[in-house]
């Protein structure tokens, strides 16, 4: 995937990548949620990029960047914690001042990639606000304690137990750390919705073959108009979230100005969340009894949906959040 360039499709030529933006790296993601490749692009190639870019620091960028745009290096995103549900303020992680550098102590939860990362990015509290903080997952006082997920991701809780790193380790300016978290939490989203309408796409095209492949009565299943209407459904749904998240790719790119990245989230996020729990359920239902069996693969697309659906906001959530900021 790096040697096809893949991870540097968000990264500045300057540093290794193609420059080409979120829109590109959308069609990777949704390839990738359609095969149900557990690769870690999306923290890598998408957050990590754009937090470390947005962090205006070429010092942080050199040392980083190029890093991701080869592979060499994979990145998560430790920002959840217990108790915190998805708000971006909910951060009991402290950061303080040490001899030349930072202490940070606190524990993260669900943090994707977290069991197989080289680096993290730490939100943490500091005196003049909340920050990220790039910080080695081998640092002395980092205890990865690594998750089973339905879905066979990798994910872990990150104990972090006071913590040296460099002072230049936290990323953006000060006082405007939550502001760049904000954006970061918001580019994953967007992300994560783009692998979500991939998944989506390959349960509805393992379900289209099987409805023309399994006969009964000495047809195709897929003659029955109570199938037919039901597979015409999940097509609409598929193509309603389709330009939600292609919206919101755009925004995250700048095409759309005056837009909001936050709302074009929230509003690609609720759409998959409601649209892949549709067709998975769906998927398996129109498979009939073997559908229901940890033999066949569609099973797999439900349990990906049931930890996609919750990741970053699950629908109800986002809806919330699109009112709260003015969306109506």
């Amino acid at each position: 995937m790096a040697a096809l360039g893949w991870l540097g499709l968000m990264i500045p030529e300057a540093h290794g990548g193609a420059g080409l933006g979120a829109r590109y790296l959308m069609v990777v993601l949704e390839e990738l949620g359609k095969a149900l490749a557990p690769e870690p692009v999306l923290s890598s190639a998408l957050v990590a990029a754009l937090a470390i870019g947005a962090g205006d620091d070429d010092t942080q960028a050199r040392e980083h960047l190029p890093a991701i745009a080869t592979g060499e290096r994979v990145y998560a995103l430790a920002h959840a914690e217990s108790g915190g549900r998805y708000g971006v303020g909910a951060v009991d992680t402290s950061a303080d001042k040490a001899a030349g550098g930072w202490s940070l102590r606190g524990e993260k939860v669900h943090v994707e990639e977290g069991s197989i990362a080289d680096w993290l990015l730490v939100s943490a509290r500091a005196p003049d606000g909340i920050s990220l903080f790039v910080v080695p997952a081998s640092a002395k006082g980092v205890r990865v304690r690594p998750q089973a997920r339905i879905d066979g991701r990798s994910a872990a809780i990150i104990e972090l137990d006071g913590v040296i790193v460099e002072r230049d380790a936290r990323l953006g300016e000060p006082h405007k750390g939550q502001r760049l978290l904000e954006r970061v939490l918001d580019a994953a989203t967007i992300g994560l919705s783009a692998e979500m309408l991939g998944t989506m796409l390959g349960a509805f095209e393992m379900t289209l073959d099987y409805l023309k492949t399994r006969e009964q009565f000495g047809v195709p299943i897929g003659s029955f108009q109570a199938l037919q209407h039901r597979a015409a459904r999940i097509f609409v749904e598929t193509e309603l979230a389709r330009s939600a998240v292609m919206h919101a790719h755009g925004v995250l790119d700048g095409l759309d100005e005056g837009a909001s990245a936050a709302v074009a989230a929230s509003v690609a996020k609720a759409k998959c969340s409601d649209a892949l729990m549709l067709i998975a359920h769906e998927s398996v239902q129109m498979h009939g009894g073997i559908g229901m069996t940890t033999e066949h693969d569609v099973g797999m697309y439900l349990k990906r949906a049931r930890v996609a659906e919750m990741t970053l906001g699950d629908a109800t959530y986002h809806r919330d959040r699109y009112a709260r900021l003015g969306g109506f």
